[in-house]
C-alpha cells in the first residue's frame, strides 16, 4: 500500500480522520504510517515555522503549506516532497512508493527550501497517520477506508476542502451515493 491514498469513507468514527485523504509513506508487516494530504493548519504559517526554529529565510520565504499529518508526534515535522529519479538520498529521507515522491524528517530540508535550494514541490505536514500490525487491514475490511493512486494534485494541491471528493471521483465513485453503513455479503 506504500504510496497509495487512502480515502476516509463517510462513516469513519475518528474525527480527526473525517473526510480525510491520507498518504501512505510505508506499509509493511509491522504496520503503516501515513500522512493526512486535506487537512491545513491555518494558525500555523511556514515562515512562523522557520522563525521558531531559528532558520534563516532567504528574502520573502516560500509559501510552503502546513498539514495537521495525524495525531502521532503532533510536535514532529514531516515534509512531503517531489525528488528527482536520479537523486541522493540525505539522511532522513524515505523515497515513497518508486516514483518521485520522498519524505524528509530532518532540519536540512527546511534550511534548504528557506534558502531557495528545496525541491519543487513540498509540503510540511505536524505529526503522522499510525497504524500496529494489522490494523489498517482490519479497518479496510470494516469498510472504514477506500484505497486510489496518489496524484500530485492530492499531495500537493491547494484545493484541500476538494481533495476527498476528488480522490472519490478517481474511483469513479459519486461521494453523495455513499453510506455510512456498510455490509458484508
Amino acid at each position: 500500500m506504500t504510496g497509495k491514498v487512502l480515502i476516509a469513507m463517510p462513516g469513519m468514527a475518528d474525527p480527526r480522520f473525517s473526510h480525510s485523504v491520507v498518504l501512505v509513506c510505508a506499509h509493511g508487516a509491522e504496520g503503516a504510517m501515513g500522512i493526512v494530504l486535506n487537512k491545513p493548519l491555518p494558525d500555523i504559517a511556514f515562515a512562523e515555522l522557520l522563525d521558531q526554529l531559528g532558520i534563516e529565510a532567504e528574502a520573502a520565504p516560500p509559501s510552503v503549506p502546513v498539514h495537521f499529518g495525524g495525531p502521532v508526534e503532533p510536535g514532529r515535522g514531516f515534509v512531503l516532497h517531489s525528488v528527482g529519479e536520479s537523486a541522493d538520498e540525505d539522511e532522513g529521507m524515505m523515497r515513497i512508493g518508486g516514483g518521485g515522491l520522498a519524505m524528509t524528517t530532518t532540519r536540512n530540508i527546511l534550511e534548504d527550501i528557506a534558502r531557495g535550494r528545496g525541491p519543487d514541490r513540498a509540503v510540511l505536514s505536524l505529526g503522522y497517520a499510525g497504524w500496529e500490525a494489522g490494523q489498517l487491514e482490519n479497518e479496510m475490511l470494516a469498510n472504514g477506508w477506500l484505497t486510489a493512486d496518489a496524484g500530485d494534485e492530492l499531495i500537493f494541491g491547494t484545493d484541500n476542502a476538494g481533495k476527498w471528493q476528488a480522490a472519490l471521483k478517481s474511483l469513479g465513485v459519486d461521494p453523495l451515493m455513499l453510506s455510512a453503513a456498510a455490509g458484508h455479503a
